[in-house]
């Protein structure tokens, strides 16, 4: 199961190893399966409460010239390094995960920007891996202007 801020949830879903889904977002079938998973549960809005709380940032962006967000992503790719992170995904820019949090960016595909995201379990771990996306991009970009 995985969610994106703008409201898409994607299943990778199985059973008995079977496929029961191709690992796309449909609101419909992100809503049954909602159903099927809380009709499983004496207390569905125990279920629901349960669910970790978060600090998320909205979407932010880091304007560029045309061409240089996908530079800088890839220089990124290659040489920043991202001291206590649990794993750096690669795939459409860089998502670094930390035990409390991530931070996201990635170049638009639409407009000369770098799209960037955080989140974390608390506050101060979303400041800190905000800071950290700060001086791994501004040693890179010295002149980017940051909107955080």
């Amino acid at each position: 199961l995985a969610g994106e801020m703008r409201g898409h949830v994607f299943f990778n879903d199985s059973r008995d190893g079977q496929k029961r889904w191709y690992g796309f977002d449909d609101g419909l079938y992100a809503g049954a399966r909602l159903l099927e998973i809380l009709s499983q549960v004496d207390d569905a809005s125990a279920a629901l409460n349960s669910l970790p709380d978060s600090v998320s940032t909205p979407e932010q962006h880091i304007q560029m010239q045309e061409g240089e967000p996908h530079k800088l992503i890839a220089a990124l790719q290659k040489s920043a390094t991202f001291e206590g992170a649990n794993e750096v995904i690669t795939i459409d820019g860089l998502r670094v995960e930390y035990a409390d949090g991530f931070g996201l960016m990635r170049p638009s595909n639409t407009t000369p920007v770098i799209v960037l995201r955080f989140e974390a379990d608390n506050e101060a771990a979303l400041k800190r891996i905000q800071a950290q996306f700060r001086s791994i991009i501004l040693a890179a970009a010295p002149t980017a202007v940051l909107p955080f």
